[in-house]
């Protein structure tokens, strides 16, 4: 138990978090049973040492741990928590949770067991914590932590505390909202370096960007596809392959039966991997508002524009960066679904259509225009980067 309370001061007390995150004020830190979801690169453990360190500072009653420990080759999760428990330990922060073959299980009974106790882990964002797992589903509290929206890259870059808003207050007050932030920075200057790079943490680390990312992809199909999800090593080609040809020609409508000629495998099998792909936050699909999975979706997104430009060769086509930006910025608090033609996007009955700078802007009233290289807007017609306020 001291080499863990050791690592764990030494830890809070180097832990660095330039940015503060919006999910720290959005979760019910009441709740005894906490997961912490999210794709890999995004700070799940910078985010449970940052609340560590708010909260409790380096008091004995936190502890963080990593199932990366070889403690836990030997060792319960439930005789540690308990030991800790024992010892007045009232708050667990767990990392790595995946790597504990027992995981569900033992956090139901740590739930059970120790009812002072709280546990708060980190997650993968292919692990499901509620639907289909029966140990955790009426037990715990999940949320999900995403990339740097633009807003938090900005506050970051600029040295500004500029708020969040809700869709609704963007698309009533987008003008008055832009204007108040335009008179203390000018954001299309930063909108370029966080489309390429700013919507993983890790930009800020002295390495290769790009390079960095590489690693980070192949990880997410390696660990929380290939492990987590049980799958054999010798169909991480085929996903690796169906990956590069969904990279390289995103946004798009998908040709399974192409898909399945290329990648050599069933049409059901191509659809499973693009499922893999979606929950590991690698991609993102499109689907009208009476279609899921496993229906063919309307359209393929990559989840981020940083990893449009990881793997293009060239200078990848404005309006798919745009698309790609809006989607995923949107889907981040709303439900996004594929409207009639002529429209990229519906959330909460609006419909919005995305234009690149050079493009002529439609007239039409009942659609909101979000336009790249705008700076203000009027009426229906916003600027594109707003939309990474909306956390």
């Amino acid at each position: 138990m001291d080499s863990f309370i050791r690592t764990h001061r030494y830890l809070v007390e180097h832990v660095e978090s330039p940015v503060r995150r919006q999910l720290m004020d959005e979760v019910d830190w009441s709740h005894r049973l906490i997961g912490i979801k999210g794709s890999r690169g995004v700070g799940k453990t910078t985010f449970l040492l940052q609340y560590a360190k708010e909260r409790f500072g380096t008091s004995p009653q936190c502890l963080y741990i990593n199932f990366n420990n070889f403690y836990f080759t030997q060792h319960t999760l439930v005789e540690f928590a308990g030991e800790f428990y024992r010892n007045g330990g009232r708050t667990l922060l767990i990392d790595q949770t995946f790597k504990y073959e027992n995981w569900s299980k033992e956090l139901r009974q740590c739930y059970d067991l120790y009812p002072e106790l709280q546990i708060i882990f980190s997650g993968s964002s292919v692990m499901r914590l509620i639907d289909g797992n029966a140990d955790l589903m009426d037990v715990v509290k999940s949320y999900n932590l995403r990339g740097f929206s633009f807003r938090e890259y900005l506050n970051l870059q600029a040295g500004t505390l500029f708020p969040a808003y809700s869709l609704e207050d963007i698309l009533k007050n987008h003008e008055r909202i832009a204007a108040d932030i335009l008179q203390i920075v000018k954001p299309l200057w930063y909108f370029p370096d966080y489309l390429h790079h700013g919507f993983y943490p890790f930009f800020l680390e002295n390495r290769n960007y790009s390079e960095n990312l590489l690693k980070t992809m192949n990880m997410m199909l390696e660990v929380d596809i290939l492990l987590i999800k049980q799958i054999e090593l010798k169909y991480l080609s085929k996903i690796r392959k169906l990956l590069h040809i969904l990279m390289n020609t995103t946004p798009c409508s998908l040709n399974v039966s192409q898909l399945s000629v290329e990648i050599e495998t069933s049409r059901a099998t191509i659809m499973n991997y693009i499922k893999y792909l979606q929950d590991a936050r690698l991609l993102n699909l499109l689907y009208p508002k009476d279609g899921m999975f496993p229906k063919k979706p309307s359209r393929v997104f990559l989840h981020n524009t940083n990893l449009l430009y990881a793997v293009s060769v060239a200078k990848p086509d404005e309006l798919s960066v745009m698309e790609t930006y809006l989607y995923n910025m949107l889907h981040s608090r709303y439900k996004v679904y594929a409207k009639r033609k002529g429209t990229t996007f519906s959330v909460n009955d609006h419909d919005f259509c995305v234009y690149a700078s050079d493009q002529r802007v439609k007239k039409n009233d009942h659609v909101i225009n979000a336009i790249s290289g705008l700076e203000i807007g009027h009426k229906n017609n916003i600027p594109l980067w707003l939309f990474g306020f909306l956390y």
